[in-house]
């Protein structure tokens, strides 16, 4: 066999398993990338440098929790009145992402019908890299944050949580929600 011949073979091949090995599956990355610039959508990342927590009256649990955390995902979709349809078909969107058990693990569901939301993880119990809290009120919106870090565990979304409550937090990095958060 002459070389052009094989090099054509190793090319289909390479090709071939790239085609098949490309995600056609929804995933909550590809959601948020999608949505970015769609009318109705905010999408914006909060880092972990607007967390200004006074360390000396953290616990040594919250301590650890802040230094698991990278970031946040926030995705915000307001609902709009002259398109009710429109929350519905997102919802189920999500809604098929977060039941992939292959990648989220649900922890907790609140609310039914139309009305309500989760909180789900990627990883095992012991090494969390995300936790999603997704929630959806038909005639307001639906949102979803993402929680990023490493060696996360489940209990750790509250921790986080109580110690971002507690925080000063930076409100410049906050400008982009002004215009999110007028009616």
């Amino acid at each position: 066999m002459s070389t052009v011949v094989r090099l054509f073979y190793a090319l289909t091949f390479l090709l071939s398993l790239l085609l098949v090995s490309c995600q056609s599956e929804p995933s909550m990355q590809k959601y948020f990338v999608d949505h970015q610039q769609k009318p109705g959508f905010s999408v914006f990342d909060v880092p972990s440098s607007i967390i200004n927590a006074d360390k000396a009256h953290l616990s040594a649990e919250q301590k650890r929790v802040l230094g698991t955390f990278k970031k946040l995902n926030v995705l915000f979709y307001k609902a709009d009145p002259k398109h009710p349809h429109k929350i519905d078909a997102e919802r189920k969107q999500m809604q098929t992402i977060l039941k992939d058990t292959t990648h989220y693990q649900q922890l907790m569901k609140f609310g039914s019908g139309k009305d309500g939301g989760s909180i789900s993880f990627v990883g095992s119990e012991d090494d969390v890299e995300e936790i999603v809290l997704y929630g959806c009120k038909s005639d307001g919106g639906l949102a979803v944050i993402r929680i990023l870090g490493d060696k996360m565990n489940p209990a750790d979304a509250m921790t986080f949580l109580s110690v971002l409550q507690s925080s000063e937090v930076n409100m410049q990095q906050l400008e982009p929600l002004k215009g999110i958060l007028k009616p």
